[in-house]
């Protein structure tokens, strides 16, 4: 490959690499809880009057991810016989199907939940309303709020007519039936998901939707002692005098899940993957741009089966590699490029099937992979274009045009090589000839001076 050829692989390589690379530094930290669940040893709290408490942290979009971690909190809770499970929620909402996976796993713990939606400032959306109301115990710390449960379509719009009514009235059966259980506000709870709802800590308190208020951990623990509650196993008194808390850190596998499942780093992998396949095809035999496109397609697609994709969006997006790579064979002077830049916007408007603003992909995220992939693309068709027009220097078209000097016995000597010439006129030693033709091994020349 020429310099050009590296260049372009290393903008392509930096560019596109490099967002992913410094989200992961900045969100992947050292401080990783151990991958699989092993029963803790606690044997130190055995001769002490001390229980059990775990501490889960969800911050962000509840998706598969989150009911990865919740399941795995709830095991090693049980599996450690928890006196308590305490779950910090801050949330704008989530994705339906882990969001009903949650609510079961909570719903069926054997150790007792409490949803703490906290600090203050927090809030629980969407699906945090509902995660709220399947919890044992609800708290919320001050100045926060709670609501806004009410289903929606990808489109943005509302549900139409009887789907409309039938998902709506599943989603209130879900959350009525957890606030029975738990005898919370269901009145409340039917607002939240048919009018979208929002109240504070405060009002949430008066109108019976969570059970109390607390500062912190610390003082959460302090109200939540003495109080009952039922599991599976039967009635349960919470004793949380002395507690040692065991933070659940979140392991680096799921790290780099939650990384690559956020609608828009998923957005960006599949688009350095297509980019890759593409620049793999102009440039054949480059390797590099070949082999991260197809890491980061199959990332991609990992990434899709977690979300709620529109495949209209999805189709877009295929359509673009297809128009990128139809610019090779077909020339368009750009034209399809261009068609191409266009299904990447719109396909990432569309790509994830939800309303929320904070579960789709984001205008700024959506711009800059189409200036880059433009710049990037428009730089390759340069070098296409002005490859095709510069002369060839190999080969029966190289030789057109070329000076050689005549030899004796019909030959012609031209870059370091003699050739069997033919020429209209005789030719003597040392004349100056044109190439003007190749036939076979001979050259057709005619002589340019005497």
């Amino acid at each position: 490959m020429n310099i050009k050829s590296y260049m372009l692989l290393f903008l392509f390589g930096f560019l596109l690499l490099s967002p992913i690379i410094s989200f992961t530094i900045k969100n992947v930290t050292a401080d990783d809880s151990v991958g699989n669940i092993q029963p803790l040893d606690t044997s130190a709290y055995e001769s002490l009057p001390i229980t059990l408490v775990y501490q889960l942290d969800i911050e962000g979009a509840i998706g598969t991810v989150t009911d990865d971690r919740i399941a795995e909190a709830i095991e090693l809770a049980e599996t450690n016989k928890a006196e308590l499970l305490i779950i910090t929620l801050d949330t704008p909402g989530g994705f339906t199907k882990p969001t009903w996976s949650i609510c079961k796993n909570i719903l069926n713990s054997h150790v007792p939940i409490c949803i703490y939606i906290g600090p203050s400032g927090a809030r629980a959306g969407s699906a945090g309303v509902y995660m709220t109301y399947s919890a044992h115990f609800a708290a919320m710390a001050p100045s926060t709020n709670i609501g806004s449960a009410h289903p929606v379509s990808g489109s943005g719009e509302e549900i139409d007519s009887i789907m409309n009514e039938k998902v709506t009235n599943d989603a209130v059966a879900q959350i009525k039936a957890a606030a029975e259980k738990w005898g919370r506000n269901k009145e409340w709870a039917e607002k939240a998901v048919r009018e979208s709802v929002n109240i504070t800590d405060n009002e949430a308190l008066k109108l019976n939707v969570i059970d109390l208020r607390a500062e912190d951990i610390d003082d959460l623990l302090a109200k939540l002692d003495g109080r009952e509650t039922s599991t599976p196993l039967g009635e349960k008194t919470l004793t949380l005098k002395k507690t040692k808390i065991e933070v659940i850190k979140t392991s680096f596998v799921h790290k780099i899940l939650d990384i690559i499942t956020q609608p828009d780093i998923a957005f960006i992998l599949m688009s350095i993957g297509g980019l890759g396949i593409v620049l793999e095809l102009y440039n054949p035999g480059a390797i590099f741009p070949g082999v991260v496109g197809a890491i980061c397609l199959i990332l991609a697609f990992y990434a899709f089966q977690t979300l709620p994709i529109n495949y209209a969006g999805l189709a877009l997006l295929l359509l673009a590699v297809v128009l990128f790579i139809a610019e090779i064979k077909i020339v368009s002077h750009g034209l399809l490029t261009v068609g191409g830049l266009i299904s990447v916007f719109f396909g990432g408007l569309m790509l994830i099937d939800t309303v929320d603003p904070n579960l789709k992909i984001s205008i700024s995220v959506l711009i800059t992979i189409v200036l880059i992939a433009g710049v990037i693309l428009g730089f390759v068709l340069y070098l296409v274009i002005k490859s095709a027009r510069n002369k060839p220097f190999i080969g029966d078209k190289g030789m057109l045009g070329k000076i050689a000097e005549a030899r004796p016995n019909g030959m012609v000597f031209v870059d370091g090589a003699l050739w069997k010439a033919e020429a209209e006129d005789e030719l003597a030693p040392g004349d100056k000839v044109e190439i003007t033709a190749v036939e076979s091994l001979t050259l057709k020349v005619k002589r340019i001076n005497k």
